[in-house]
C-alpha cells in the first residue's frame, strides 16, 4: 500500500547509472508523449511568455531549462515564440549525459536551442539567466537540495523562476498505472511515473522549502494547475 503522506524516497530506474541509451531514449520519448497528453506544458509555457513580454529592450534574454531530459519544453517554447514574435536565448542544462543526445535527436536541425551537459549551479556569473524554468526536476531531489535549488534561482535570475511538477495524489498515482498499460509505455515509464507521483509535492511542501529558502509569499506563488499539477512561480 502507498502512503501519500510523507514523500517517497525510492529511486527510480531511469536515476540508475548503468541504464543504456536505449532504454533511456525510450522512456524520454514516453515521457514527452505523457507531457503532451498531460497538458504539462501549459503553464510553463503561458509564464515565460508573460515575463519575456515584460523583458527591457536589449539582446533575447536567456531563458535556462534546468534538467531537460527529451528538450519538449524547450522545443514547444520555441515554437511558441515562433507564433508570437517574441525572442529568447533558448538552452538546456542537464546533469544526466544521455539528456543531451536524446534532445538533439528529437529537435529539428535547424534548432537555436543548445542541449547542454553539465551542473546547472556552476553556471557563468557572466551570462546570468533571464528566466530558469524546470519541469519534473524537483521530485527527483531531496528536500535540502530543493531549498538549494529555490535559493541559487531566486539569486541568479533578472526576470524570474519558473517550477513545473506534480501534486503527490491517489487518483493521479492510479491514473498515471492506468495510462502506461493502457499506452504500454516502456517498462521504466510504467515503473518511474507513478513513484515520481508518490515523490512529488502538496502545498505544504512548497510553503516550507520557500520558508526556509528565505523567499515570502510576496515573492513566489504556488498554484495548482489541471490535472494534478503544482508550479511555484517567481515574478521579478
Amino acid at each position: 500500500m502507498v502512503s501519500f503522506a510523507a514523500r517517497a524516497t525510492e529511486p527510480e530506474l531511469m536515476d540508475g547509472s548503468d541504464v543504456t541509451p536505449e532504454d533511456y531514449a525510450a522512456c524520454m520519448a514516453d515521457l514527452a508523449q505523457v507531457n503532451t497528453l498531460t497538458l504539462a506544458r501549459g503553464p510553463t509555457l503561458r509564464f515565460v511568455e508573460e515575463r519575456l513580454r515584460a523583458a527591457p529592450p536589449g539582446p533575447p534574454p536567456l531563458v535556462l531549462d534546468v534538467g531537460y531530459g527529451a528538450g519538449d519544453m524547450l522545443r514547444a517554447l520555441e515554437r511558441r515564440l515562433a507564433k508570437t514574435g517574441l525572442r529568447a536565448r533558448l538552452v538546456g542544462i542537464d546533469l544526466n549525459p544521455r539528456s543531451e543526445p536524446v534532445a538533439i535527436g528529437m529537435s529539428d536541425p535547424d534548432t537555436d536551442i543548445a542541449y547542454l551537459t553539465g551542473d546547472a549551479y556552476a553556471w557563468p556569473d557572466h551570462d546570468p539567466p533571464a528566466l530558469v524554468i524546470s519541469s519534473l526536476v524537483t521530485h527527483h531531489m531531496d528536500d535540502a537540495e530543493i531549498v538549494r535549488f529555490l535559493s541559487w534561482m531566486e539569486a541568479r535570475t533578472t526576470l524570474g523562476w519558473f517550477v513545473n511538477d506534480l501534486h503527490r495524489h491517489a487518483i493521479a498515482y492510479h491514473g498515471f498505472r492506468a495510462l502506461a498499460a493502457a499506452m504500454r509505455w516502456h517498462h521504466f515509464t510504467r515503473h518511474d511515473g507513478p513513484l515520481s507521483v508518490a515523490s512529488s509535492f502538496r502545498r505544504p511542501d512548497w510553503s516550507a522549502y520557500l520558508r526556509q529558502a528565505g523567499i515570502g509569499p510576496q515573492q513566489a506563488r504556488v498554484r495548482w494547475h489541471f490535472p494534478f499539477r503544482y508550479c511555484v512561480e517567481r515574478r521579478k
